[in-house]
């Protein structure tokens, strides 16, 4: 039997390089094309039929993305990101031949995070449509995918671990600033869904090992957490004891999703602890400490652009 090909998007993103290392290691007989964006434009809808056509993957894992960071403001004064994930999708989503199938990477931003549901579960789709642009896209997406047959999104609500941005994404931030002796700074509690991101890679590869049942599923780990008790786990991992600030009362809306339906469809999932997921991301950290940029960490520039829940409605669905 030949070798499986999978074609991964965004392999110079954190989800998208992550994967690339999950599915050249061990002994998975497959062969990983993971062009860049200078060999392949995924906007450019004639060159990805012609190099669909040319390489005929057996999978397509999509992970390429525009826009939904906080790096960037949450895409403040950005006009292309509905338009930029929907043209990348479809010019890929158009091309896949007989027996091909397709994993689009979603967000938990299609159901609204306007809205917060305490462990929403896919059945709760389109009861809203999502006002930022980013999760209009995914929205948008979702919608083709629920007709598709051979497409299915994986709904991302939080990943952390190596190769995430260290300067924003707030596990790593928190680890770093750890490492340097800084206090960790929190704009406002929250209940989140983080999933260590090698048990990501380990649902997706299984996943990717046949045709799921359903088009959409949550990836989310089993149990939620909320920052300031990341923050005292990040302060168990090592050595030094950053204080821990919260700069506005009260909780901000809730994101977590159920992972009830992937984890039935797996037969079930044994999650990585936060505590265990935290330890080997501090002793990666730790090892790359001289590496990393610590001024901007210092300076914090992102922190600003943390949204606050209004006043009233903090915790609120």
């Amino acid at each position: 039997m030949a070798e499986k090909k999978i074609l991964i998007t965004g392999t110079n993103g954190f989800v998208g390089k992550n994967l690339k290392e999950y599915f050249l290691s061990g002994a998975r007989d497959v062969a990983v094309l993971s062009p860049l964006r200078g060999e392949l434009n995924l906007l450019d809808a004639d060159a990805v039929r012609a190099y669909i056509t040319s390489s005929e993957p057996d999978l397509v894992i999509h992970c390429a993305t525009i826009g939904g960071a906080r790096k960037t403001g949450y895409d403040a004064g950005a006009a292309d990101v509905v338009a930029g994930n929907l043209r990348m999708f479809m010019n890929l989503a158009r091309c896949l031949g007989p027996g091909m199938r397709m994993i689009s990477m979603g967000s938990g931003a299609e159901y609204d995070k306007r809205y917060g549901v305490p462990k929403i579960t896919e059945e709760s789709f389109d009861a809203h449509v999502p006002a930022d642009d980013y999760g209009y896209a995914k929205y948008l997406i979702s919608k083709y995918i629920e007709k598709a047959g051979n497409i299915t999104c994986l709904r991302i609500f939080g990943l952390y671990g190596k190769y995430e941005d260290y300067t924003f994404k707030f596990i790593s931030n928190a680890i770093v600033k750890n490492l340097l002796g800084l206090p960790i700074v929190i704009n406002q509690n929250v209940v989140f869904d983080y999933l260590w991101i090698g048990d990501f890679c380990e649902l997706v590869g299984r996943l990717s090992e046949k045709a799921p049942t359903y088009a959409h599923y949550n990836i989310t780990p089993a149990d939620p957490v909320d920052l300031v008790s990341l923050a005292e786990m990040v302060n168990s991992a090592g050595k030094n004891k950053s204080e821990v600030k919260v700069l506005n009362p009260g909780m901000n809306t809730e994101y977590t999703g159920s992972s009830e339906r992937l984890v039935k469809e797996l037969g079930g999932f044994n999650f990585t602890s936060y505590e265990e997921g935290i330890r080997q991301l501090y002793l990666y950290y730790a090892s790359k400490l001289n590496e990393l940029d610590l001024e901007t960490v210092r300076k914090d520039p992102y922190l600003k652009f943390c949204k606050k829940a209004d006043s009233g409605t903090a915790g609120k669905p």
